[in-house]
Formats: C-alpha cells, structure tokens, sequence
C-alpha cells in the first residue's frame, strides 16, 4: 500500500526551500490531463463527506470543523485552489476568509483578534487565503515587529493551533511552493494578457526583491510551527494542474480520517413513515 500524500508532503523538520524542486509531481504518476481527470474524480467523495461533516454541524451531534490554510508567495496559485477545490463542494458548508493588511481596529487587539473571528463552525470547511502566518512571515521581513514579539508569536501560534485541534477542529495547512523563475514566469503572463491586468499588483514586484528573506521567514515558520496534529504541507505548485490535485487530496485524506457518519435520527422513522403513507 502506498504512503498517503499528507505523509509524502508533510514537512519533517528544518528545511532549504532552494532545494525544493517547485515542479515536482510527489505522489502522483501522470501528465496535465491525467491530473484534470483525478481532480474532478475526487469530487463525487469531497462533497460526500463535506456533506457528512455539515449535517454534523447542524444536527448538533459532531464539533468537528476543518480549517485549510493556504500560505505562499505572490502567484503561488491561492486563488486558483479557491476556484478549482473549494469548488468541488457545496459552497453553503464553506467559509473562504482573504486576509489583507489589517484595519486599524484590528490593528489595536493582539494579531490572532482577526483570526478567531473568522474561525469556521462546527460542519463547516473554512479556507483562509493567508493566515496568522503573515504576522511571522512579512512581520519579519518588513520588521514590523521587534525581534522578541516575533518569537513570542511563533508559541502563540502553535498555542493557538493546538486550543483549534482539541476544541474538535482539524488543520491542513498547505504551503504552495514556487520557485523566483516560477513567479517571474506568472507575473509576465499577467502583464501580456489584458484580462488578467486585475490581478497585478506593483506592490508584488517591492516584495519580489524580498524573495530570499521571505524563503528564509517560510522556512523559520515551517519548522517553528509544524506538529503532529497541525503538521505543514509542502505543496510543488510550478505546476498549477499538479497543485490543485495535491491540494484537493490532503483535503480529501483528511476527511476520509475523521470517519464521519450521518447524525442518527432524532425522532422515530417507522412512525414517520406511517403518518406520511396515511396523508
């Protein structure tokens, strides 16, 4: 039997992300169109067990929530796993939060204030598009913080991630790997295509001077912050049509653990059954 993906992708320790090839196809044997295919074959299970997972939320009877967390450099394809895995489910039992820089009012509580707010429910799938990680990530390299508030938030991350796993939550926390070559490649292609001028930014361009700082902050993040119940996931995403398969199975492999199970009647079927036959 082969080794799960969450196993294969799960990152084990201190790591040199120039050494990580962003192209790689890690646990899967196949080309693009391979890949489309198994994408939408995960789908018919993905909204099964979602389903299973919301009737819980609702019944009452399960506190379980799942929260997926997307981390990576600028064009590192979050919204494309927004699009193309969020979308294999029932949006009514999905909670997509974007962080962007924080309001003043945000600005005023400690930087996990915004974070607890948009925590999913019980049933729910919740996806943030970044996360509390850009508080030790551009906190660090743009020295937002001093150096001791940007240790003591590396424990209170993982104090805050651990509250989130035993009150019945599940992390998967994906990093989407892309290479300086990679990001230079995609910000080209919104340059010479008019329908994706929206989505450039003249600021990715401040932060891509940053890129080896920003690889070195991921790389502190991944390892400070990795554990048994809410491990990292590194995620090659050179390769988009890889990335989304990569990212819908972790979420898949994780739902199929929680063994869900469809809440239990709270009422007497046969006796309903009878009173609707004599309507």
């Amino acid at each position: 039997m082969s080794a799960s993906l969450s196993s294969q992708l799960t990152v084990p320790g201190p790591i040199d992300l120039s050494t990580v090839d962003s192209r790689a196809t890690t646990g899967f044997d196949g080309e693009k169109a391979d890949a489309k295919a198994a994408l939408a074959a995960l789908g018919d299970e993905l909204g099964e067990l979602q389903e299973k997972l919301f009737a819980g939320g609702v019944a009452q009877t399960s506190p379980t929530r799942v929260l997926l967390v997307l981390q990576g450099m600028d064009t590192s394809g979050k919204g494309g796993i927004v699009r193309h895995v969020a979308g294999l489910v029932d949006p009514q039992g999905l909670a997509i939060t974007s962080f962007k820089a924080p309001t003043p009012e945000e600005l005023a509580h400690d930087f996990l204030w915004r974070i607890e707010k948009a925590l999913p429910a019980a049933g729910m799938i919740g996806l943030f598009d970044r996360s509390h990680y850009e508080d030790v990530l551009i906190g660090r390299v743009r020295q937002l913080a001093d150096p001791a508030e940007i240790e003591r938030r590396y424990d209170a991350i993982n104090d805050f991630e651990r509250a989130f796993t035993e009150s019945g939550g599940v992390l998967v926390k994906v990093f989407l790997h892309i290479s300086r070559d990679d990001q230079k490649e995609r910000l080209a292609d919104r340059l010479d295509d008019p329908s994706k001028h929206w989505k450039y930014n003249r600021g990715d361009l401040d932060e891509r001077m940053l890129w080896d700082d920003y690889q070195e902050a991921y790389a502190i993040a991944l390892a400070r912050c990795s554990s048994q119940d809410a491990p990292w996931h590194l995620v090659p995403s050179g390769r988009k049509w890889y990335r989304n398969w990569a990212v819908a199975t972790l979420l898949l492999e994780r739902l199929r653990a929680l063994d869900l199970q469809w809440p239990p009647a709270d009422f007497d079927v046969e006796a309903e059954k009878k009173r609707l036959a004599e309507m």
